[in-house]
């Protein structure tokens, strides 16, 4: 196996503290040696994801975007008109919140996003990190690296998990975006990777059993408020990670529950649309209109 390379969250931590380096400067070597390419090379795809994340975040916030599927439209929009007296979030979570939203509009508008891991899932990531580095003073050296941070997690859960709603429901794509996002907001945050793992954990295990049903097949709805709850619980996640509270169930364990309740989910609960809020009978009658 190559010097820098690993398939487990153990094995990552293990490189971690035999190298002295965290869990973005052990990814960005593992993809220079892996990949043959230059640390400037990987700043640069690096760079081009940011800026899609950006426009994503920003586009249907400014101007109500109507999705192809009519479900959805507007939201991001009317959430950022929300008068401040009115607001029971903080600034931060409350901005994340808008950015989810947004993402969410661009993708069922065919927009441009980045799938992190999954276009149903890809407002978590980049709403966790546009929101924090518009209200902190974030450089944007610290932005690349707690993207990169995410990219090992997700890395990790798809070489031992699943991040298909086909195959083991929601918490496979939002929960796996979530567990992405509270790791890279941990490392942001000044946090240890095994800070990170221990975030990245907790916000799996608080999304473990949700299904994937989609109404009309579409990612629209449910998925796009989902996307807000994931984004919610990797701040919450990373919170309480960086206050040094560990959790119990280690982060290759989490993977594997998960994995292993995904595969249990009858048929109906695996993006097929056939139960969950896609058999809801106001949604049915919706569907025949």
């Amino acid at each position: 196996m190559a010097k820098y390379d690993f398939r487990n969250t153990a094995e990552m931590l293990a490189l971690c503290s035999e190298y002295g380096m965290s869990i973005s400067e052990l990814m960005i070597q593992r993809e220079m040696e892996l990949g043959k390419v230059s640390w400037q090379s990987v700043m640069e795809r690096v760079d081009s994801c940011l800026r899609v994340m950006d426009g994503a975040t920003k586009r249907a916030g400014e101007e109500p975007v109507p999705s192809m599927g009519g479900m959805i439209g507007g939201e991001a929009h009317r959430l950022r008109d929300l008068p401040r007296d009115k607001c029971v979030l903080g600034r931060s979570l409350h901005k994340a919140v808008i950015y989810a939203l947004a993402v969410a509009e661009t993708n069922a508008s065919m927009g441009v996003i980045v799938a992190a891991p999954t276009a149903g899932a890809a407002g978590v990531l980049p709403a966790a990190l546009m929101a924090l580095f518009d209200d902190k003073d974030i450089s944007m050296d610290a932005l690349r690296m707690a993207l990169i941070n995410a990219s090992a997690i997700g890395y990790i859960i798809t070489r031992n998990g699943s991040v298909s709603g086909a195959e083991a429901g929601c918490q496979a794509e939002v929960g796996s975006a979530s567990a992405m996002a509270a790791s890279a907001v941990t490392e942001l945050l000044g946090g240890t990777p095994e800070q990170c793992c221990h975030a990245a954990s907790i916000a799996l295990s608080s999304l473990l059993g949700l299904v994937c049903d989609p109404v009309r097949g579409l990612v629209e709805v449910p998925c796009q408020t989902r996307n807000t709850v994931g984004v919610a619980g990797a701040y919450t996640a990373a919170e309480i990670a960086l206050a040094d509270i560990p959790f119990a169930v280690p982060l290759d364990e989490m993977i594997a529950i998960v994995y292993d309740v995904g595969r249990s989910m009858p048929e109906a609960l695996r993006e097929t649309g056939l139960g969950g809020c896609a058999a809801a009978p106001s949604v049915c009658a919706n569907c025949k209109k």
